[in-house]
């Protein structure tokens, strides 16, 4: 643990903490003063300020950290609806309709996970969407703002025409509708971040502690100041970047959710139900989303 590099937020700080490391050593070297004034700091208020600092950053972690374990939890009731929805349109179908090719509906799913993860991410999904859906309905979605909710349209009316019983269509709106909520759901996570004077007021503060540190330290550690004022730094720096990190979700950081992973495997078991071949690299691979 202690060599590992990817998916650490140490690349991202490292700058930051070099600048601090060599900032340190100016004020050994300087002996705490600028110019001819020697700024009067000893470890006890940093001590003090420290314990209260920690506390800070440990809310803003909390707060990131819900952000990012609901919309988990999200794509995870994302993958039993859609497979819900999968075995209802394989079972509950009826044969007697030329409309009930329950392939199609399935195709709508898949075509709606990548949609949505195109959504969050805010990127283009036309690859994926021509790759499970018709021309026709490619086309449409090309100017379509919200496709997702237009892919949902589309369940529905493949519903109504595949089973005309009001029962069968009542049990698919009922999962459909969730579909809805857990869409509701990241569009509210990913339209609403935590406030912007909150992470200010929390990234000044911790800055100017750090780059204070080095005036209380040096009177008792001397050239040690550089070595303990970095750890530090690293501690309370990397804090605050993981919170950042974590607190957009969909995002493409190495700690953000693994969307592509999750779409691939509701794609996936999506396309056993309905008995059709795996692509041969997904077979090989399998999907390992943690």
């Amino acid at each position: 643990m202690l060599f590992i590099w990817r998916g650490s937020v140490l690349p991202k700080i490292l700058p930051r903490l070099l600048a601090l490391l060599f900032f340190s050593i100016i004020v050994v070297a300087f002996k705490g003063r600028f110019f001819d004034y020697k700024v009067p700091l000893n470890p006890a208020p940093f001590t003090l300020f420290g314990i209260a600092l920690a506390l800070f950053l440990g809310f803003r972690n909390s707060a990131s950290y819900e952000r990012f374990w609901e919309a988990r939890k999200l794509w995870g009731a994302l993958l039993n609806d859609t497979r819900s929805l999968a075995r209802q349109a394989i079972t509950f179908r009826d044969p007697r309709s030329q409309e009930a090719d329950a392939s199609v509906f399935i195709n709508y799913l898949i075509a709606f996970t990548y949609a949505l993860k195109h959504q969050l991410r805010h990127t283009d999904p036309m690859e994926d969407l021509k790759k499970r859906l018709h021309h026709d309905l490619c086309d449409e979605l090309k100017t379509t703002v919200y496709k997702p909710i237009r892919l949902m349209l589309e369940m529905s009316v493949w519903v109504r025409q595949a089973n005309p019983e009001a029962i069968i269509q009542v049990a698919f709106d009922h999962n459909l509708n969730k579909l809805s909520e857990i869409t509701g759901g990241c569009e509210r996570i990913a339209s609403t971040p935590i406030p912007f004077t909150y992470r200010v007021l929390l990234h000044r503060t911790v800055y100017i502690y750090c780059f204070l540190l080095p005036f209380g330290f040096v009177d008792s550690l001397g050239w040690f100041t550089p070595l303990i004022v970095t750890f530090i730094a690293y501690t309370f720096v990397a804090l605050e970047a993981i919170a950042d990190e974590i607190e957009e979700p969909f995002g493409l950081e190495s700690n953000d959710l693994a969307l592509d992973a999750m779409s691939q495997m509701i794609e996936a078991t999506l396309l056993e139900m309905s008995g059709r071949p795996l692509p041969e690299s997904k077979v090989q691979t399998g999907y390992n989303i943690t």
